[in-house]
């Protein structure tokens, strides 16, 4: 019995000095938080998809808080979370510009040529490393297995008829796609931009035409017909300056290919 007692005071003892230790550590090195990052933190969407640049909601919140991030960093909460963390930190949250992604490819089962047909894992990075880039005949084109799907975590792109189709509502420009694309085909786009090249192809047109029927031929008509300078072609494919393109619809109109979207 007295056995007992002793081996019970001893375990007693050494948990109300661990508990004491304890105690006594965690106000010794505590590390203060910011009230305002903890603020921001909870104003920011709690997505954590790193579209940022930031690990996470709170890496942003506390860049923000050191100055190393502006107050509209965050591409999910857009405008009206920019002007919360804006409040937080006695800050102007500035114009922020709403941004989606857009996919420069419209080479469809329809419309784009297949050398051969592929059974096997969807994934995008492994397929772009098979024979002649993948089954598609266009080496720049959409590969369709849905890498950029499995990226997205808000559901806003999709597989439709072999190619990647972005949901612009459902979008929230966090850029998770556009680093999960092999070939590079998605970009980041003014969410009003009505005018846009959906082509990445880099061949001269009558390489394109054999592969595709819709492809940019690099023809220039659409660079000649702008009167805003906002439509240049560069190594055989058109691209539109959003910052110059006024959304007059005259490139379109005058693509003989229909590919400027």
């Amino acid at each position: 019995m007295t056995g007992i007692l002793v081996a019970a005071a001893i375990v007693g003892g050494v948990g109300l000095f661990i508990g004491v230790f304890l105690g006594v550590s965690q106000k010794q090195f505590a590390v203060e938080v910011d009230e305002r990052e903890e603020a921001i933190t909870g104003v920011l969407p709690g997505n954590n998809c790193g579209g940022c640049g930031y690990a996470g909601c709170s890496g942003l919140a506390a860049a923000i808080v050191k100055g190393e991030a502006p107050v509209n960093a965050c591409p999910v909460g857009g405008a009206p979370v920019a002007a919360k963390v804006g409040a937080i930190m006695g800050q102007e949250a500035g114009e922020t510009v709403h941004m989606t992604a857009f996919v420069k490819c419209a080479g469809t089962c329809e419309k784009a040529k297949e050398n051969y047909k592929y059974t096997g894992t969807k994934d995008c990075v492994m397929v772009n490393m098979m024979q002649n880039g993948g089954p598609k005949a266009c080496t720049f084109g959409c590969l369709g297995e849905g890498s950029c799907v499995a990226a997205c975590p808000f559901d806003a792109i999709h597989i439709q008829d072999g190619i990647a189709v972005v949901d612009k509502d459902a979008c929230k420009a966090c850029g998770k796609c556009v680093a999960a694309c092999p070939r590079h085909l998605i970009e980041l786009v003014p969410y009003d931009q009505k005018h846009l090249v959906q082509c990445s192809s880099l061949d001269k047109g009558k390489d394109v035409m054999s592969v595709c029927s819709v492809g940019c031929i690099g023809c220039k008509m659409c660079e000649r017909v702008c009167e805003f300078d906002a439509v240049t072609v560069t190594n055989n494919v058109a691209h539109i300056d959003p910052e110059k393109c006024t959304n007059c619809g005259k490139c379109a109109e005058k693509c003989p290919k229909k590919i400027i979207s």
